[in-house]
């Protein structure tokens, strides 16, 4: 956005927490980038004017899912065009939006990766992709729209290999920053979940605030309010700022009602995919779900359960063990190197130890920074 810096956030030790700007009451004003032809520029130049820009941070790095290095040299670029997460965005909606763009977004990875660029669609969704663009058809249920799924069974990561990501409606950000000579950071956002009044696309501004965003949409009541998905996102507050990377804000109901003998009930109401209640005997109910972990962290245990939600060729159990016990070998050779934690989010969610599966894949990440 254009405008005057109104005011300036700081906590302890003077560290800055916001930066908040009154907006240009006449519209906002654009630096230009001038408008190029991809076909015309350099890899270098397209990486200087990203990097001038400010569009380079939506570049995702693997491993460790940081901001890529633009001095690297990847050996691929993959984007998944389809989100298969809990009331996920139509990304095929979003792309038509704006088409032009979105094209003109994929010839500028094609040129990062050096003219390997890898798509990953669902059966039936139409793609308008560089000829030299690589495209993958992937089904069934999420995780299939997790891009890390997706390079796990094109081409995975192996230790001395670096791939980068970007998300779809990103590419739609950077296509923009050359066919229209301007990086201009609205998206569309799916506003999402029981909490609100009526399910919606609205078009937002990264560093928006929440409360300009989620008002006359959010019910009246105890809900809490998550940037991102049911599986992935963070909790949030009106007060709050929508984040860089967020393509969707879910309300759901809070579940912090005490229960009446919990789970001694037969729980024919309650979702259960380790038969622990009845609810079991109708596979096809339909269930309203709060943020209640019915439980708390127990003994870590082999159930068998993290495989029937996790597409991948790894032991994910032993993996997160070795990841408790810091054993780098380990980590490595049980594939530490292919997840995120957006990954494994599913194993969580299904893990009947309650066990904190992304908090130890981000904490095993971080470690192994430290150590490469």
């Amino acid at each position: 956005m254009s405008g005057e810096i109104a005011e300036i956030v700081r906590g302890a030790k003077r560290h800055i927490l916001e930066v908040r700007i009154l907006t240009d009451k006449a519209g906002v004003q654009y630096r230009s980038f001038g408008k190029s032809a991809v076909s015309s520029l350099s890899r270098e130049a397209v990486i200087k004017q990203m990097l001038e820009s400010g569009v380079w941070a939506y570049v995702k790095q693997r491993p460790y899912g940081l901001i890529a290095d633009p001095e690297a040299n990847p050996k691929a670029v993959f984007v998944s065009c389809f989100d298969s997460a809990p009331l996920a965005p139509d990304v095929e909606f979003l792309i038509d939006q704006e088409a032009e763009n979105f094209k003109t977004g994929l010839q500028v990875l094609s040129m990062l990766g050096n003219g390997v660029l890898h798509l990953g669609i669902r059966p039936g969704q139409r793609i308008d992709a560089p000829e030299s663009a690589h495209v993958h058809t992937f089904s069934g249920p999420h995780p299939a729209g997790n891009v890390g799924i997706q390079i796990h069974h094109i081409d995975p990561i192996r230790a001395d290999e670096t791939v980068w990501t970007v998300a779809a409606q990103d590419v739609l950000i950077i296509g923009r920053l050359f066919h229209e000579g301007r990086y201009r950071a609205d998206r569309f956002v799916a506003l999402c979940g029981e909490g609100m009044s009526k399910p919606c696309y609205i078009n937002a501004v990264s560093g928006q605030r929440m409360d300009t965003i989620l008002d006359k949409h959010l019910k009246e009541g105890h809900f809490r309010v998550i940037q991102g998905n049911v599986l992935t996102g963070k909790r949030s507050d009106t007060k709050d700022s929508l984040s860089f990377y967020t393509n969707q804000i879910t309300a759901i109901p809070e579940g912090d009602q005490p229960e009446f003998l919990g789970w001694l009930l037969p729980g024919f109401g309650k979702l259960s995919l380790s038969r622990t209640f009845f609810s079991w005997l109708s596979p096809k109910r339909s269930y309203h779900l709060d943020t209640n972990m019915h439980g708390e962290e127990r003994n870590f245990v082999m159930t068998g359960e993290y495989e029937k939600v996790l597409p991948m060729n790894i032991l994910p159990v032993f993996l997160l063990k070795s990841i408790m016990a810091r054993d780098v070998e380990r980590m490595e050779q049980l594939g530490i190197y292919e997840i995120l934690e957006e990954d494994l989010a599913l194993c969580e969610f299904v893990c009947t130890s309650k066990i904190d599966v992304q908090k130890i894949v981000s904490e095993g990440l971080d470690y192994m920074r430290t150590e490469a």
